[in-house]
């Protein structure tokens, strides 16, 4: 089949989208903006509700369909009412992007100290709320004839020196996990790693005058952070029919930031 442009059109598809009613200028918010006007109908999904509301309103404002959901995806009762209300909303989903994470809010203690409550609430909700979010919604994506799952990991798990970057390296793991055990299925699994993003959530931990920020500057491009609309061209390839035939993969967009071979 020749290429052709209406291969990154979503019309038609449903994507759940968690983690997009965040603080203010966020990656998940720009996620839900880009799906929608990609053509799909975007469930913004998040612990807060409100912040929820007013994103799925700019989906709508730009004339898509959009529903929002409050959901605290370490909770598997409220992961699976979410995927209920999917399902009533939509008839089911065909994209899943796994974007909610702890971050700003989390302790930045060292490992040898970490509070072992505050590890497992970190693992709960960057590991095993993207677990929990997969198996509800894939049964939905197998009955719908497949689906796209792209979970959000971070360029700080490549090595991983943090706990985040543990977390981050743990979820890795299981895209890959999860691309060869549902790609017979015809559901894709890949991740996007971005860089350092100018989120509101992303400044309140690299302010200008700390010692990442020196790091960042070893980028290629020599630029040390990007915007969140700048991560959504490459979630489009892996969402649409444009990225059919990757599997397992982790997309890093970082203005080079991370060189793999």
């Amino acid at each position: 089949m020749a290429f052709s442009l209406d291969q990154f059109r979503l019309d038609g598809k449903v994507a759940v989208v968690t983690g997009a009613g965040g603080r203010g200028n966020s990656i998940g918010r720009a996620y839900a903006l880009g799906l929608g006007a990609a053509g799909a109908k975007v469930v913004v999904a998040d612990l807060n509700p409100a912040g929820a509301e007013a994103v799925a309103q700019e989906v709508r404002d730009a004339g898509g369909e959009a529903i929002s959901v409050g959901v605290d995806i370490s909770d598997r009762a409220a992961v699976d009412a979410m995927a209920a209300k999917v399902r009533e909303a939509f008839g089911g989903a065909d994209i899943l992007v796994n974007n909610a994470a702890m971050m700003a809010d989390m302790n930045f203690s060292a490992s040898i100290e970490y509070p072992m409550d505050a590890w497992n609430r970190i693992l709960n909700v960057n590991l095993t709320g993207a677990l929990n979010c997969c198996q509800a919604i894939v049964p939905q994506m197998r009955e719908r004839g497949g689906g796209k799952i792209v979970n959000q990991v971070s360029g700080g798990a490549f090595p991983a020196q943090s706990v985040y970057g543990v977390t981050k390296l743990a979820l890795t793991g299981l895209t890959t996990t999860l691309a060869t055990e549902l790609g017979r299925s015809g559901i894709n699994v890949n991740a996007i790693a971005p860089g350092n993003v100018l989120t509101d959530a992303g400044k309140s931990i690299t302010p200008d005058e700390g010692p990442f920020k020196t790091k960042l500057e070893m980028t290629v491009v020599g630029r040390v952070s990007g915007q969140p609309d700048e991560l959504v061209g490459p979630l489009l390839l892996l969402c649409s029919p444009a990225g059919n035939w990757i599997h397992g993969q982790t997309l890093h967009v970082d203005g080079g930031w991370i060189l793999r071979p």
